[in-house]
């Protein structure tokens, strides 16, 4: 079987009839009704949309098999995955995480970082996670500054790493402030 990627996420049920929140990380919400069965990450439980409406911020769905509260509280966090060849192709510079995930990371000279580990997303865009050759696992942001090149077919992308961070550094904490006391 080909790479799973992770389409959406069930959450909490609502009403009574075996309805769940659906949180979808799809372009198109809806999408997730094309793909066919949904699988778990194990790939051994499958999950078939019965309907889906949009709600706030996600939709409210119903999966075949599932007609009760309790039933539908039990899926709670579960994830749900389709093979990767079922997804739509990329446009240039667009890409699946999993395209991502255990490529080469190096710098514009070609040494060698590490390898890309995960992306993440936490709010504030998309973040690379480099597990280095050596040394603490490197959180990046995922921008055109820092990784100005990724080449699946090559099975790398090119990391400029940022400079320090401008902060306070050790001498200048035991200094008087100018027009200040001490």
């Amino acid at each position: 079987m080909s790479a799973l990627v992770c389409v959406a996420r069930i959450g909490a049920a609502h009403g009574v009839r075996g309805a769940v929140k659906l949180w979808t990380f799809t372009e198109d919400p809806f999408a997730v009704r094309r793909y066919g069965p949904l699988l778990a990450k194990d790939g051994k439980r499958q999950f078939e949309l019965a309907t889906a409406r949009e709600a706030k911020d996600h939709l409210v769905a119903t999966f075949k098999g599932v007609t009760t509260r309790d039933e539908a509280e039990r899926l709670n966090g579960i994830e749900l995955y389709v093979p990767r060849e079922k997804l739509p192709a990329t446009d240039a510079d667009e890409y699946y995480h999993t395209d991502l995930i255990g490529l080469a990371a190096v710098t514009a000279d070609g040494d060698a970082l590490g390898r890309v580990l995960a992306i993440h997303n936490f709010g504030a865009g998309d973040i690379i996670e480099i597990a280095p050759l050596r040394g603490a696992t490197m959180l990046l942001p995922f921008s055109n500054a820092v990784v100005p090149e990724v080449d699946i077919a090559g099975g790398r992308v090119v990391i400029a790493l940022p400079q320090e961070v401008e902060g306070e550094d050790d001498s200048s904490a035991s200094r008087p402030r100018e027009g200040g006391d001490p």
